[in-house]
This record gives structure tokens, sequence and C-alpha cells, in this order.
């Protein structure tokens, strides 16, 4: 039975047998009685080493969505359940569990990738970001983010959000957002929050959050660049592909120079010259396809996690990998891909050094027509 549950009945318990005695002279809460305390109640005063145990175990063999809300009803117990939830629990990169909102900004597991789902409404602009609990593309899975496109003057946005309904940036449910350029070729990922101590809010309209003073001191004014994506034009209309490249701080990189942010706010100057000093840097970039005479196309292997052809198919490996050893990437390792399945339903498959948001940023700057690149 799940603790929640198991806690209510119990309440529910005492409660029934205080009403089957007399009267008594002062009348009493029929929800809550007076032992029922959360502070001093008998699951809070459990023995450290018994709860640790507890948790450990329900951690261990709930592996999945919804079984993993076994877990999230532990940290909701009390303070002390909290603390020692948030000691147990493992993160996406030794465990690939999604399990609290955190979880989303964390890398993804090293040795294989996270599989997800991104559904699209055309009408409302919305796309929606599930993680499945089968291997169907028609499971919805668990909700883990949405974004909305906005169009502001010459420029489009989205606005990213843990919240399926709430899109303003003042909400607390705001997560960061995606901004394009005039021709849609090159966008920047804003994050709600500083990607590590000392983070600086970037300047300009494109990262205010609020048009006037300052709502709430605990929340951020501003957003925060966290990496930049770019598609490389295609002026003599070549066959082939979309080219692009994506320059990120990833959540295992270390904290950025000075030197090296001034590289990252020029994503065009990337596209024409790589950097060969990327510290602190992630760069991806479009995996090279291979043309198939039989089929005449161009052709990717995708492991069946992509069924329809489209030009919004794509692979990326890493030529600067922070998260390992060396610095250097994998370019045969694919850590995102995204592909269709339906007509508006995709897969997004990641993995470390990515995090479900920078990949679902990626995602989204894939959609929209991009004359001068195709």
């Amino acid at each position: 039975m799940p603790l929640s549950r198991s806690l209510l009945s119990r309440r529910f318990s005492i409660s029934s047998r205080d009403h089957q005695g007399h009267t008594p002279t002062e009348p009493e809460s029929p929800m809550l009685p007076p032992s029922s305390n959360v502070t001093g109640s008998s699951w809070s005063a459990m023995l450290p080493e018994l709860l640790s145990e507890i948790i450990r175990r329900v951690e261990d063999t709930e592996d999945h969505w919804p079984l993993r809300r076994d877990v999230v009803a532990c940290a909701c117990v009390s303070k002390k359940w909290r603390e020692i939830t948030q000691e147990t629990v493992r993160s996406p990169r030794n465990s690939g569990k999604i399990t609290f909102p955190s979880c989303l900004k964390l890398p993804g597991p090293p040795d294989f990738s996270n599989q997800c789902l991104i559904r699209r409404n055309k009408r409302t602009s919305t796309f929606y970001l599930h993680l499945p609990l089968t291997p169907s593309f028609t499971d919805k899975g668990k909700f883990l983010l949405a974004a909305r496109r906005f169009r502001t003057g010459a420029y489009t946005e989205y606005v990213i959000s843990l919240d399926a309904h709430d899109f303003s940036q003042a909400s607390n449910a705001y997560v960061g957002k995606l901004r394009s350029d005039f021709l849609g070729t090159n966008f920047t990922v804003y994050d709600s929050k500083p990607p590590h101590n000392g983070a600086k809010p970037s300047h300009g309209k494109a990262s205010r959050r609020f048009a006037s003073k300052q709502i709430s001191p605990q929340v951020p004014a501003g957003n925060f660049e966290v990496g930049h994506i770019s598609y490389k034009f295609n002026l003599l209309k070549s066959r082939g592909p979309r080219r692009m490249i994506s320059t990120l701080h990833c959540p295992s990189s270390s904290s950025p120079s000075s030197s090296t942010d001034q590289k990252l706010c020029d994503a065009t100057k990337m596209m024409k010259k790589p950097i060969k000093d990327g510290s602190g840097l992630t760069i991806l970039k479009n995996k090279a396809p291979r043309w198939h005479e039989h089929l005449q196309c161009w052709c990717l292997n995708f492991h069946g996690r992509v069924t329809v052809a489209s030009v919004k198919n794509f692979q990326l490996v890493a030529t600067v990998d922070q998260s390992q050893p060396s610095g250097k990437g994998d370019e045969e390792t694919v850590l995102l891909q995204f592909g269709k399945v339906g007509d508006d339903t995709f897969t997004m498959d990641y993995r470390q050094p990515l995090s479900a948001f920078q990949a679902f940023a990626i995602c989204l700057a894939s959609f929209g027509t991009k004359l001068a690149c195709e």
C-alpha cells in the first residue's frame, strides 16, 4: 500500500475510534486527531537507519513511472523524510530515472538514452514532452515539459514550462525559453536559473522576464544564456539534409571563463570556424547521413525510432564533450536523435551530457520552415 494512502487510512481509523466512545465535552476535528501532528507522529519519529532502509528499498524496486509515485510519496511525508529521500534518490545520470522536476536539468544516463515523445498541437502552436511507459509511440506516458510558440515582431520565442497551461515567464512553472533570429536559423537557449554560481543574467529585452519592476526577490528578473543553435545556410540549394551545430553549457561542464562566454555568444562564427578550445562547452553537430542509391534519398540509422522521412529528422554527435576525461567527443555515439513517427508525433532520445530541458530546446529549433537552409 502506498505510504500516502496508509497515512490517510491510519488517521481515519483513529478518528473513528474516538467517535465510538462518549461524546467529548469539547468539539473535536473529525479530520485530524490530536495525535496526528506530523512532527510528532510515528512516521516522522522513525529511526533514521530504518527510515533510510525503507526509502532505499522503495527507490530500488520502483523503476518506472507511475510506480515512481511511491518515491514522491516518501518525500511528502515530512521534512525528515524529504531530506533522506533526496540523499537516497540517485540522479538521472546514474539511474536514468526522472522522478522530480529538478531531474529535467540534470544530465541523462551515460550508457543508454532516455526515450521520450514530443507531441505537437498545430492549432495552439504548443509542444508537449512525455516520457512513455511502454515502447509504443501512442503511449501518452508521464508529462515532463510543454512549450508554446510566440511571435514577437520579427522574432519567434518558444516558452518552456512545467505546466501545460501556464506559459507566463513570471510563473513558478517557467523553466526557460528558446529565441530565434529574424531568419529562424540562429537560436539562443535561455535558462530561468543560473547555470553556475556567479552567473549573471543576460542583458537586453530578450532576456527579461518581467516588463515592470521585479515582483518577487526570490525569482530572478532575467534569463541566463546556456546555449546556441545555428543552422548553416544552403545558398546553392545543394541536395542534403539541414546542417546544424549546437553549443551548450551542459550540467556537467565546469564554470565558463570570460573568453569562453565570448565564444559562446557568436554562433555564426562557429559555423565557419569551429572552436578548438571548448573549455566549459559541449559542441554538437549533426551526424552526416549516407546517400542510398536504391531509395534515392539520404539515410540515417535511427534503430526503429523514426518511421517517417522528414527534413526535421537529425542525429547529433559531439565534437567537444566536457563530460569525457579527454574533453573530446565521440563522433560515432549519438547523444541526441529526433525524428518523425506520425503527423504530429516525434521521438526524442537523449543521453549524457545533455539534460531533458536542453534536448527539448534543440528539438524545438527544428520545427518551422528554414528556406535558407534547405
